[in-house]
């Protein structure tokens, strides 16, 4: 008759440990991850700091001078022309072709309004804000 001994406790905590690291390294390995990664890599201090604290952040157009809201979620019906006030004015519906996770495209109109605002802006398709119903919240957009 053979007697199963249970692993030590120091033996189940390490087991658990290397767990909890290789589920981390697959959930950090994600291509959504991935493209909220290269995304922030792009971000400047200021934009990141507003996009960790609330799920968008702002560029300025380089034709215009005018401020644009990039909010996460990067699917569409994402990005807004605001005031000097932060009040959105306008909605500018345009993504990048082909199936790309929310950074790239976040980070794909990000590129766009800063060095070809004009271009992007011709190709994009112009919507009212939502009214009291505002653009989407962290988790409407997914983040």
């Amino acid at each position: 008759m053979f007697l199963f001994q249970r692993s030590p406790p120091a033996a189940r905590t390490r087991i658990n440990a290397l767990r909890q690291l290789y589920r981390k390294f697959l959930a950090e390995n994600t291509s959504d991850a991935r493209g909220l990664r290269l995304m922030r890599d792009w971000l400047s201090p200021d934009q990141r700091a507003q996009f960790d604290g609330s799920g968008f952040f702002e560029v300025v157009g380089c034709d215009s001078g005018k401020r644009y809201r990039i909010y996460g979620g990067g699917r569409a019906l994402n990005v807004y022309e605001i005031d000097d006030v932060g009040r959105l004015k306008v909605g500018w519906c345009f993504l990048p072709l082909g199936q790309l996770v929310a950074g790239d495209v976040m980070l794909a109109q990000k590129i766009a309004i800063e060095t070809d605002e004009h271009n992007a802006l011709m190709v994009a398709h112009r919507f009212a804000p939502r009214g009291a119903f505002g653009p989407p919240t962290r988790s409407q957009a997914g983040s």
